[in-house]
């Protein structure tokens, strides 16, 4: 179902990043899951570098919060199935930027448009979006999620 929806947007849904330290990139604690923050990556490939104002603008912002959404699906896809899920709860996205830039709502629509657009009303989640001094790897964005399982039924496992 979510490829479907990603192709008809244009769009594919990348490989899981691995997590670049001693945590897990998804975890569900009772039917609460809470997938890890995201970063712009594709294939392993390191995009959308830099400070948003000064070496990307708020496009380039926009693209690279919609690829961090796309790599929160990834990981639910890795992990569960889409049927599984009830609703988007929450994501927090952090940026790094200059400090004339006050574009941040915008770039965040990025995750939020995709999010809606991919599961309908289950992708209507509340947002935090933080502003930060840098980001791992001099990414521009970053971004993580809470979403709510459907409880375990018959022939369904947890993983």
């Amino acid at each position: 179902m979510i490829k479907n929806k990603l192709e008809q947007l244009g769009l594919e849904l990348p490989s899981s990043s691995v997590p670049g330290g001693n945590y897990t990139s998804f975890h569900i604690r009772g039917s609460i899951a809470y997938v890890a923050i995201q970063f712009p990556i594709r294939s392993g490939e390191y995009l959308y570098q830099g400070r948003l104002g000064q070496d990307l603008d708020t496009e380039d912002g926009y693209q690279a919060m919609q690829l961090c959404a796309l790599n929160v699906l990834a990981q639910i896809n890795q992990y569960t199935t889409v049927n599984q899920i009830e609703g988007l709860n929450h994501i927090d996205a952090y940026y790094q930027s200059t400090e004339s830039w006050d574009e941040a709502p915008l770039i965040v629509n990025g995750a939020s448009d995709l999010f809606v657009n991919v599961l309908g009303d289950k992708g209507i989640h509340t947002r935090s979006i933080v502003g930060v001094h840098t980001l791992p790897r001099g990414f521009s964005v970053g971004l993580s999620a809470s979403l709510t399982l459907r409880k375990p039924g018959r022939g369904w496992v947890w993983l």
